[in-house]
């Protein structure tokens, strides 16, 4: 019994609670379509390769957490320590997206070399350049991190459309999965709601078998990428912003801070 109070206690603590702050998190439903009526079941998930360990509701640890269906938002409600983290009522029919937006976190850099290998394996070279143009320190440094969460939900038929929901950053799908005959699926990548030009989205794929495929693309000129998919998957879209704070002095808080945006979703047989 006492190692199931301390277990719960640490999930509770939030997404801060899991090392390595490089890996993904997202929203991942139970079923990616229902019916009308039907509960709406979703985990809370942070890993890598689209598995990971699910996290309970703790409303200490969002700033930010919705659904918008047919332009109308209701929160996301439920009792600290509910799992799975989301179960509620469908709003009705239609598409429904499900939006989070976590509080800031901080991760401290105690070498140089982990810094480095999270930059380059998020495409984000001006990272490295960066630190070494402003003078800052190579160890123990610390950085300050934000998740941008978003998933499609099919209720009924599933129609309608994702549109921007004002994250500082987000994915925005820009077709609807569940009701178009796609071959790609079209994504706009946005930050402070202008389209983010040449930066890296990472794809990965879910066969009925668990297996997962990982891929990584670049968005065009208008911050669009097309990304292959295949029916019978569910999909995880992934992509990282970063910033200079204005502070030079790791001693003083943190030098960096990067935006993480999430899309999940499935394609139907």
């Amino acid at each position: 019994m006492r190692f199931l109070s301390l277990s719960f206690a640490l999930l509770t603590l939030g997404l801060s609670a899991l090392p390595g702050r490089s890996h993904e998190f997202w929203i991942e439903p139970l079923d990616y379509q229902i019916e009308q009526g039907t509960e709406i079941k979703a985990d809370l998930r942070l890993g890598q390769r689209f598995d990971g360990i699910s996290y309970p509701y703790n409303d200490r640890r969002w700033v930010r957490f919705e659904m918008v269906a047919n332009g109308e938002k209701s929160p996301v409600t439920g009792r600290l320590g509910d799992e799975p983290a989301i179960s509620m009522p469908s709003p009705g029919t239609g598409l429904v997206v499900i939006v989070l937006e976590s509080e800031d976190q901080e991760i401290r850099y105690k070498s140089f070399d982990k810094f480095v290998t999270f930059a380059t394996d998020k495409s984000l070279s001006q990272l490295i350049e960066g630190h070494a143009a402003r003078g800052i320190r190579q160890e123990n440094f610390d950085e300050t991190f934000r998740r941008y969460s978003k998933s499609l939900v099919a209720i009924g038929d599933g129609a309608g459309s994702d549109a921007p929901t004002g994250l500082k950053t987000e994915i925005v799908a820009l077709a609807n999965p569940y009701t178009d005959s796609l071959v790609t699926m079209p994504v706009l990548v946005l930050l402070n709601s202008a389209p983010r030009v040449n930066v890296q989205v990472e794809l990965f794929g879910k066969a009925p078998d668990g297996t997962v495929t990982t891929t990584l693309h670049r968005t065009d000129a208008n911050g669009q990428a097309d990304l292959p998919i295949t029916r019978g998957h569910s999909y995880l879209v992934n992509s990282v912003a970063a910033e200079a704070l204005p502070n030079d002095d790791p001693d003083a808080g943190p030098v960096w801070k990067t935006h993480w945006a999430a899309l999940s979703f499935a394609v139907p047989e």
